[in-house]
């Protein structure tokens, strides 16, 4: 049975990507403004800057989150910079390598990660999620000419790359002992078609964007699960996850989300078909 996931009446909870994303050593992002202050002052969502909402992500995740003409941009960075205005306060995006991000956090390096972190019950032991803010699917992806792999029992004993921490990993130690770490997806990707690897296995959209870009590259059969996005803080911080909830929910509700995404992806990525896919915690 054909099963719709929409969020803009449901909260699903604890799942997997990371998404998924490798990164480059921390930088700060340009902010936008968000207007005037929010409802009871930056102090109380204890802010490492007030008036500044401090965000991270790998910078090397198109079209999620890269940087451009010396400049954060991509899906997570705009959704970041609404709820950012929404919370009345700067956007302020800064890059971490992903392997690494959640270490920042708890090290109060930046209020939040917001970078296409899925959520997993792993995760959720040392960080508190917000509510899902994009739904994915980690999927198998081959060269163009490649006629060996042709569903994911193929991959045993093959070369896969992936990023290191993030939900691709122990997806490919099921297959193989054999894994090629890289710090970007998009770079694992380009080191199919010289046949550095075998496989890469990473999200649907970025592989999808990838092959739009000119990359000779093939997905093979279903996503192997669907992970849901969401943003991350330190346990601690109630009060500025509650304030993310409320924003999220506004930009939903506006429509400001949905332009967004659309903008990005030609489609809202909080509605996904899924036909008996499970959603990874």
């Amino acid at each position: 049975m054909k099963k719709k996931l929409s969020f803009l009446g449901v909260i699903l909870s604890t799942g997997m990507l990371m998404a998924a994303c490798g990164g480059s050593e921390d930088s700060a992002g340009s902010g936008e403004s968000g207007g005037t202050s929010t409802e009871g002052g930056g102090n109380e969502l204890n802010l490492l800057e007030e008036g500044k909402f401090t965000t991270a992500a790998s910078g090397l995740y198109k079209p999620f989150n890269y940087e451009e003409g010396g400049k954060l941009t991509g899906f997570d960075i705009e959704i970041g910079a609404a709820l950012s205005e929404e919370m009345g306060l700067e956007h302020n995006p800064v890059t971490n390598p992903f392997e690494t991000i959640i270490q920042g956090l708890i090290g109060k390096k930046y209020d939040a990660v917001l970078g296409s972190m899925a959520i997993t019950d792993e995760r959720a032991k040392t960080v508190a999620f917000s509510d899902p803010y994009y739904l994915s699917g980690g999927k198998i992806w081959v060269a163009e000419g490649n006629t060996e792999i042709k569903e994911p029992a193929d991959l045993e004993g093959k070369k896969i790359g992936i990023v290191a921490q993030t939900t691709y990993e122990p997806a490919a130690k099921e297959f193989t002992d054999d894994i090629q770490y890289y710090n970007s997806d998009v770079v694992a990707l380009q080191e199919l078609v010289p046949g550095r690897v075998d496989a890469v296995i990473t999200s649907d959209v970025v592989g999808f964007e990838a092959q739009k870009a000119g990359l000779e590259i093939k997905d093979i059969g279903d996503n192997l699960w669907i992970e849901e996005a969401a943003i991350a803080v330190r346990p601690e911080d109630e009060a500025l996850l509650e304030e993310i909830n409320r924003a999220l929910d506004a930009i939903i509700e506006d429509g400001t989300y949905a332009e967004i995404s659309e903008k990005w992806f030609g489609t809202n990525l909080l509605e996904v078909e899924t036909e008996g896919i499970e959603v990874l915690r």
